[in-house]
């Protein structure tokens, strides 16, 4: 069975990106921030559980999802965060609930370590945060940016669905190949999924370790406990600096908690956020 996708019908024009975005849902407002390789689609199994309580904001970031690609674009994290911060001004929040995974994480704890932005709370999970990171195919990417972009469709497509098949625990369904792969497919696409992972640099996340601090919000870490791609230990050292709470491990997630247990990322978003 196919899930609804989420709808995105506005575009901002942010930092010269073109950024899709969408909002679905009454009450406080709560912010999603997906990671890489994904976009917002990654939250189609969490978002409508949350909005009978939440109105809940989310978007592509730069170079992701339905958002802008183009040739020569900057999509590292030392953009995502001024396009989080444009977003927050736009959509006129002050101190919204936020939920955070992979590169979304890095972007909000970015956000608010070096742009000031205030949480009402932190629901973050999996993220990228703490050195080191950077698998050895990303560091071989970066290596050979333009012979990866090059690649047939056929090649191409075989390792897109090895690789995300490796930041889930369990099987990915069709369905989830299918919304995962398609803002990667194409000539536009294929150099876009290349383009972002080149463009991973520890550099952005060792700028703001260092000032890493219990922060003036409920925060919660989740991780999955069977992470592939960082260790359900980050994640406990990433509590131990910036929340007053333990991590919370996931059983039988991997780096796709979205996918392998979207049920245990509702909870922890509403219990992190009640008054």
């Amino acid at each position: 069975m196919r899930i609804a996708m989420l709808d995105l019908p506005y575009t901002s024009v942010i930092a010269g990106n073109e950024i899709r975005w969408g909002k679905s849902g009454q009450g406080p407002a709560l912010v999603a921030i997906h990671g890489t390789p994904f976009s917002s689609q990654v939250w189609r199994r969490i978002v409508p559980h949350l909005i009978d309580h939440r109105t809940v904001y989310y978007f592509d970031l730069a170079g992701y999802g339905q958002s802008e690609m183009r040739a020569g674009q900057d999509v590292s994290l030392a953009v995502q965060n001024k396009i989080l911060a444009a977003l927050f001004r736009e959509w006129g929040l002050d101190r919204p609930d936020v939920l955070a995974h992979d590169f979304g994480g890095a972007t909000a704890l970015r956000g608010y370590y070096l742009n000031g932005l205030r949480y009402g709370s932190l629901t973050i999970f999996d993220a990228v945060a703490l050195a080191p990171w950077g698998s050895p195919f990303v560091q071989h990417v970066r290596q050979h940016e333009d012979a990866f972009s090059g690649m047939p469709d056929y090649m191409h497509r075989a390792l897109l669905r090895a690789y995300l098949q490796t930041a889930a625990h369990k099987p990915l369904s069709d369905e989830a190949f299918d919304v995962y792969s398609a803002p990667w497919l194409g000539a536009t696409g294929q150099s876009a999924f290349y383009r972002q992972i080149a463009q991973m640099d520890q550099a952005y996340t060792d700028e703001i370790e260092g000032a890493y601090a219990v922060m003036e919000c409920p925060v919660t870490v989740l991780w999955g406990t069977q992470d592939a791609w960082i260790p359900f230990e980050t994640g406990q050292k990433l509590a131990g600096l910036i929340s007053d709470r333990d991590c919370i491990g996931i059983p039988d997630a991997g780096h796709l908690v979205q996918e392998d247990r979207p049920e245990a990322i509702v909870a922890a978003v509403l219990k992190n956020s009640l008054p």
